[in-house]
């Protein structure tokens, strides 16, 4: 076991590190990739729907996918594909979407897994886990769930479950750091979720949250690389962003958020209830009824019988997106998820990348991918030769990145393989 997790630091320390130790850029990557081995993500950030209207997957498609928190793996089922691998550096991302296909597969019912990845706040959870996981995950995944670290204060980590795990994970904390911040400032965040319509959204967004991204404690704070940690955002990406806003974050961090907070309905927007509630809408499966908000379609009790029976068409993988088409057929392959993984990399990485999607790229093949900035960052960067094989779909990418209800990214954009 110490091998593997030794093999996934490499792999994370390859993509990550591109300045030397003694530099600041360098010291800065170094304490990224620290952080980025616990749990980053207990919620993805993009929007499942937006890329299943982008990959428009068939039951014969076959795709590759970075794992991240898994809540879109999961929803790419409802899709029918034939096959999905899901590919993540980050060990804990691997245990937890390998922890939710085996409660898909073993979980009685709908109600259990509900409230074990929905509320995830229930002693019950653990349980559940102990009767119908323990004995059917594999031993990496046990060992990951079963171990202690310092964010669980000695406490197994799957005891997330029963202590809100919505509120754990690099970005549960940076959200719950937010709402302290506002809190110092007077401001209630959760108060968003009280309003009964956008035009309240909008009101409430103009004359509470706007204002506070001009205190000088979060014009400041948001200054300092180190402060979008909690989101992901390793150094290279923090500088396509602030480079966005002329250098200005808090600026950049206002626009994001108003379009989070005021272009969806909050019935509609489960980010936006993460957001500000730290949570998904409050279930009434507490009186007996079931969820009463927006949810991640994986969550969606009509989509549980359809994803229970094609679980076992995913397979989660421990290595880079390139370390596995590298091993994949030529012409194998439908569809690819980059998320925002491109942001970080080097030319060399961004080309070795595409050669590999371009070799095993059957025809029509679809790309998609976020960007923190607006453009495509791939013309230039990525040899002619290897993006000429590609069609950029620049006004569906426009259209696609206007309906994503995360809002955090500049662009979505989707390519397709001529």
């Amino acid at each position: 076991m110490t091998s593997t997790i030794r093999q996934s630091k490499k792999r994370l320390d390859r993509a990550v590190h591109r300045s030397k130790l003694i530099s600041m850029e360098g010291v800065l990557e170094r304490l990224f990739t620290f952080a980025f081995k616990g749990l980053v993500y207990p919620q993805i950030w993009e929007d499942p729907e937006v890329d299943m209207q982008a990959l428009q997957l068939k039951p014969d498609s076959r795709m590759v996918t970075i794992a991240s928190g898994g809540c879109n793996v999961m929803s790419y089922l409802t899709a029918n594909p034939q096959q999905i691998t899901a590919v993540d550096l980050n060990r804990a991302h691997v245990a937890l979407n390998r922890l939710k296909l085996t409660a898909l597969q073993e979980f009685p019912d709908y109600a259990t897994f509900y409230r074990f990845f929905g509320e995830a706040d229930e002693k019950t959870n653990i349980a559940a886990y102990e009767k119908y996981l323990k004995p059917a995950i594999d031993p990496e995944t046990m060992a990951y769930w079963e171990g202690r670290d310092m964010t669980a204060w000695g406490r197994k980590r799957i005891t997330l479950f029963s202590r809100d795990l919505y509120h754990h994970g690099m970005l549960g904390y940076f959200i719950g750091l937010g709402h302290l911040i506002a809190k110092v400032y007077g401001v209630d965040l959760t108060k968003m979720a009280e309003t009964q319509n956008v035009k309240e959204q909008r009101t409430y967004f103009d004359k509470t949250l706007a204002p506070l991204f001009d205190k000088r404690l979060i014009r400041w704070a948001t200054s300092k690389k180190m402060s979008l940690y909690g989101l992901g955002i390793p150094p290279a990406q923090y500088e396509s962003l602030a480079a966005e806003g002329g250098g200005n974050m808090a600026g950049v961090l206002k626009q994001r958020l108003e379009k989070l907070a005021c272009d969806f309905p909050m019935e509609e927007n489960y980010f936006a209830w993460q957001a500000f509630t730290r949570g998904y809408a409050p279930s009434e499966s507490r009186g007996g009824t079931g969820p009463s908000g927006p949810l991640p379609p994986y969550l969606k009790p009509q989509h549980f019988p359809e994803i229970r029976k094609r679980a076992s068409r995913v397979r989660v993988v421990n290595r880079s997106f390139t370390e596995h088409l590298d091993n994949q057929y030529a012409n194998s392959l439908d569809a690819y998820v980059l998320l925002d993984a491109q942001d970080w990399m080097t030319d060399r990485q961004l080309n070795d990348l595409w050669a590999g999607i371009s070799r095993t790229a059957r025809t029509g093949a679809r790309v998609i991918f976020r960007t923190a900035g607006e453009p495509s960052i791939l013309p230039g960067r990525v040899q002619d030769g290897i993006l000429g094989q590609w069609t950029y779909e620049a006004a569906e990418s426009a259209r696609l990145n206007k309906l994503d209800r995360s809002s955090i990214y500049g662009g979505f954009h989707l390519y397709i393989y001529n």
